[in-house]
């Protein structure tokens, strides 16, 4: 490796770690204002301003909220784009702390303010060397990561990868402790659908039932028997999911409604296993609701692809960080249940979405991701933001990567 390569990488980390409590003070105030999907307006103007202050170019309403800005390097290379997603959930923030939510009903429950500030300690260093830098870093400040159809779709059809060859994404995660970094070569995140069905009866007394048909009894069968999709008509060797959200049906104890409706999501890794699941579940509300006199309304809702990290970029990135980060533990983690429509970015572009733990009992870091006392050590925004780095300067001027053989060791 080159000495000044090296010397670069080692600048460009304690200036980060100098920017600590800037982060802390960015990612506060996102924690205090936060905004739904699709109602950003606040904070993607917080990040122009940002942008603007460092003389980074830049184009606002990409797709509708998002931010996206380009730095130019000094030599030509490389297009590497970075992302960080920026809105937040409808959940109360109960946390006793300073930085507490101040939107009622709305909190940063799921750490995209972390995030966000991360990504802009990065620009900032990154500015500084821009003449230096053999390549173009393409910043994309994603808004509705959390609602589907999510941003991500909209911003990449105004552009936002245009040019760009690789793409890297974090996620900090309230399940590993901090100090910890996971990646996962592969299938990563499952794709998640969601479906509302409706069962209709006929309504009357509590007291005559024979008079009806009960669309919440018939529900109650449907619920159980939906059960059965994973259980029986999947390939075991796959890894998928049903779940019921939501059930609602009548008003009043005494009375047989003439409705009952619930709601749910399927998560899979493949496009087979997601149409089996839909056409198991109208075909089981079709008859299940035949069977007791009653008619079933399916609506079916195509949410996130699954997320598939490209394995060269992850065991790539991996190793740097082993060998850049010698105070964090890495970790290979296995594949999630769970959502991220980072997923589209990786159907256009290699590269890799990895986890950066955040738990930590001293400082109340203790709960779950869409918890209202979620919150996060903050220290994990610096081993985003290096690991980031990392990933501009492997690419764009070579930050050596272990050869082959010690990549295999380190699995």
């Amino acid at each position: 490796m080159k000495k000044g390569l090296i010397r670069m990488k080692e600048t460009l980390f304690e200036q980060l770690e100098n920017l600590f409590p800037e982060m802390v003070k960015a990612r506060r105030h996102l924690h205090m204002y936060p905004e739904l999907s699709f109602k950003e307006q606040f904070t993607p103007e917080y990040v122009r301003q940002h942008l603007e202050s460092l003389g980074i170019e830049y184009r606002t309403h990409v797709g509708g909220n998002g931010v996206v800005g380009t730095l130019h390097g000094g030599k030509p290379g490389p297009t590497v784009a970075l992302r960080a997603d920026f809105d937040a959930l409808p959940i109360q923030d109960e946390k006793d702390v300073p930085y507490k939510s101040t939107i009622d009903g709305v909190s940063h429950a799921c750490g995209h303010d972390v995030h966000t500030a991360a990504l802009m300690a990065v620009e900032t260093v990154l500015a500084g060397v821009k003449e230096e830098l053999a390549g173009t870093v393409v910043f994309i400040h994603q808004f509705a990561e959390e609602l589907p159809p999510g941003g991500a779709q909209l911003m990449i059809a105004d552009g936002c990868l245009e040019g760009v060859d690789y793409i890297y994404g974090a996620h900090v995660w309230a399940d590993d402790d901090y100090g910890t970094i996971g990646f996962i070569p592969g299938p990563a995140m499952a794709g998640g659908d969601n479906f509302e069905i409706t069962i209709q009866g006929k309504g009357g007394h509590g007291a005559i039932p024979h008079t009806t048909v009960d669309p919440l009894v018939t529900m109650s069968q449907l619920v159980v028997n939906l059960q059965q999709i994973v259980s029986r008509k999947m390939d075991p060797n796959t890894a998928n999911v049903v779940t019921i959200g939501k059930f609602h049906s009548g008003e009043a104890t005494n009375v047989i409604p003439d409705t009952a409706t619930i709601s749910g999501t399927t998560r899979t890794f493949d496009a087979e296993s997601k149409d089996v699941m839909e056409q198991w579940i109208r075909m089981m509300s079709e008859s299940t609701a035949a069977q007791n006199g009653a008619a079933a309304k399916v609506d079916f809702t195509y949410g996130c692809v699954p997320l598939i990290n490209s394995e060269a970029e992850t065991e790539q990135l991996k190793v740097l960080a082993e060998q850049h980060l010698p105070d964090m533990t890495m970790e290979e983690k296995i594949p999630m249940m769970t959502s991220e429509d980072f997923a589209y970015y990786l159907e256009h572009v290699p590269g890799s979405f990895f986890f950066v733990g955040a738990r930590n009992p001293e400082v109340d870091a203790v709960h779950p991701h869409h918890h209202p006392k979620f919150d996060v050590d903050e220290r994990a925004m610096i081993e985003i933001g290096k690991v980031f780095i990392l990933a501009v300067l492997h690419h764009m001027d070579g930050l050596e990567v272990a050869d082959c053989e010690t990549a295999e060791a380190s699995k």
